[in-house]
């Protein structure tokens, strides 16, 4: 599969460098956050990448005055198992060198499903803040050297565990969390949790 990196223009569909947020001290405090060797850990709001200077930026600035969280996505990962999208953008900053596999929601299927033979791969660079649109599919990083360490910054609530419960029906079948909705890979060990199995073709493995 062809790397692409997000300074190419093929990026632009899916979101935009970010480069007025100076995150220096964001990523040095992710330096101490686990990164595991052989999976992937996700924490969606961290105090102490929180109680920053930055968060007030990231909050009026970048989210217009929204309420927020900062968390990571850190470890080692090379598949693609699953893509899933929000209701507005998400902020990353890539701490090390991250591979991000992504899509658009605007090719999914009218029953939700999608061929991940659309999927892109763009290399996120260390120290690259990047916006990832609402309408871009989306799923953990993949390694480059070893693990990898990702800030992930949201609206607050985001990804943590839901308190509705719809019937699975259309679109509703992929609510998987509090603004999140999930389409995943049968070879993603993921059905067990409840996620909706949609994604059709290769579970592609970098």
């Amino acid at each position: 599969m062809k790397i692409q990196n997000v300074h190419d223009a093929a990026f632009r569909k899916y979101g935009k460098i970010i480069d007025t947020v100076d995150c220096t001290a964001l990523i040095a405090e992710m330096a101490k956050t686990p990164a595991p060797e052989n999976d992937v850990v996700y924490v969606p709001s961290v105090a102490e990448l929180e109680a920053l200077p930055v968060f007030a930026d990231l909050r009026d600035r970048v989210y217009g005055g929204m309420p927020i969280q900062i968390g990571y996505c850190n470890g080692t990962n090379n598949k693609l198992n699953a893509l899933e999208y929000h209701r507005d953008s998400e902020i990353n900053v890539a701490c090390t060198d991250l591979i991000l596999l992504i899509g658009s929601e605007q090719d999914m299927e009218a029953d939700y499903t999608y061929d991940t033979a659309k999927v892109e791969a763009f290399l996120v660079p260390a120290g690259t803040m990047i916006e990832v649109y609402a309408t871009t599919l989306h799923y953990a990083p993949c390694s480059v050297n070893g693990v990898f360490r990702c800030v992930v910054v949201l609206p607050k609530g985001t990804n943590e565990a839901l308190t509705v419960h719809p019937e699975k029906n259309g679109e509703d079948a992929l609510l998987f969390a509090v603004n999140k909705w999930l389409v995943a890979h049968p070879e993603s060990g993921l059905e067990a949790d409840g996620a909706f199995m949609g994604l059709k073709g290769e579970n592609i493995t970098l």
